[in-house]
């Protein structure tokens, strides 16, 4: 490193640059012994930095923070559009997530630690990314909650982000749209069931796996059918009381990929007190999120004439035996952007600082 660097006046703070120039300036006035000490530290320095770099980083639960300044986190635009309020410290008001301050204010660009960029106003052209050279040490996170099928025009970004932030596990920022989380309960109440199967669809096309599979589960049994596709939608506070009048609900995904588990399964089933039939990854997957005996697998049936009959001739006790687990757990759905964008922070010291997608196709099609 040059020593002219180190005469800028404000070198980015906390940085390795910062931290280097701070030894260098020490050395100039050190004896020999004391040169070869500090040489020394800066060797085991760059040694921790590169492990830090590569991933090897303990993981630290909850929302303590291991930096000591506060983050920045700047929206670049909000998704969809929805501009939220953010005149107070909403991560330490409501999310109890201290030293992390979200801002979608262009101006704070260059002091921002992290900017963030949701796919789907980039996949339409609507916005932009910055014009200006980005500041060093910054971090460029992509966001998406669709799927690789509804996801387009990924060949643009490669060689731009440092992170990704969606709904699958491997992801630098894991964002589910639902967890069960602890929560013991002595009794178990069951709304009271009118009727066998429900669905709720807004987008209906032929070619679709979950259209094609109710189609020929409809051969067999009645399944109740809500939403846009069927002319019949449900206003937002009238879903949940319709679908939890039915014994199951059909939480098939308009897309099959791995960890693409949706509000499908968490709010319309899950929370509605209603015994989810999955479409979707495998078996395997989904019991990485919920327990094996909370939910019915399409795959777990030869056909969907067997379905319909373990379906139609379950009795009071195997039912019930579906919603063992919620004397340990409830559902916590994620909804709420600035929830999400705060969780950014909590993951950040953990994140391998510098890295860079290459190619985020072969990435998100894996």
């Amino acid at each position: 490193m040059k020593q002219e660097f180190c005469q800028e006046p404000n070198p980015p703070s906390g940085s390795a640059v910062q931290v280097q120039c701070k030894l260098l300036l020490k050395m100039r006035t050190c004896s020999l012994p004391m040169l070869k000490a500090l040489a020394s530290a800066i060797i085991f320095a760059v040694i921790l930095w590169n492990l830090n770099f590569l991933g090897y980083q303990s993981e630290v639960p909850g929302p303590t923070l291991g930096h000591s300044e506060p983050l920045t986190v700047l929206i670049w635009h909000w998704p969809f559009h929805h501009t939220l309020n953010l005149s107070t410290d909403v991560c330490a008001d409501h999310y109890k997530i201290k030293g992390c301050q979200l801002t979608g204010d262009h101006r704070f660009f260059n002091q921002a630690d992290v900017v963030v960029f949701h796919h789907r106003e980039l996949q339409q052209g609507k916005v932009r990314l910055p014009t200006e050279r980005r500041p060093p040490g910054q971090n460029w996170v992509w966001v998406t909650l669709e799927s690789p099928t509804n996801t387009k025009a990924l060949t643009g970004w490669n060689q731009t982000f440092n992170w990704v932030m969606t709904y699958r596990q491997d992801s630098d920022i894991f964002m589910p749209y639902g967890e069960l989380v602890h929560h013991p309960s002595a009794s178990v109440d069951i709304p009271t069931k009118t009727g066998l199967v429900s669905w709720v669809i807004s987008n209906y096309h032929r070619t679709q796996k979950r259209v094609q599979v109710y189609r020929e589960l409809s051969r067999h049994l009645q399944v109740n059918v809500y939403g846009k596709a069927n002319k019949k939608p449900l206003c937002p506070d009238c879903l949940l009381p319709t679908t939890s009048r039915y014994k199951f609900y059909l939480a098939f995904e308009n897309s099959i990929h791995k960890d693409y588990i949706t509000e499908k399964l968490w709010r319309n089933a899950l929370l509605a007190s209603t015994v989810p039939v999955v479409l979707g990854p495998p078996r395997a997957n989904y019991e990485k999120f919920i327990p094996a005996d909370s939910f019915i697998h399409t795959e777990d049936f030869s056909s969907m004439k067997e379905l319909a009959s373990f379906l139609k001739t379950m009795n009071s006790s195997r039912y019930r035996a579906f919603f063992e687990w919620r004397k340990r757990y409830r559902v916590k759905l994620y909804t709420d952007w600035q929830e999400r964008f705060c969780t950014i922070c909590t993951r950040y010291p953990h994140l391998a600082q510098g890295q860079i997608y290459p190619d985020l196709v072969s990435w998100f099609s894996a």
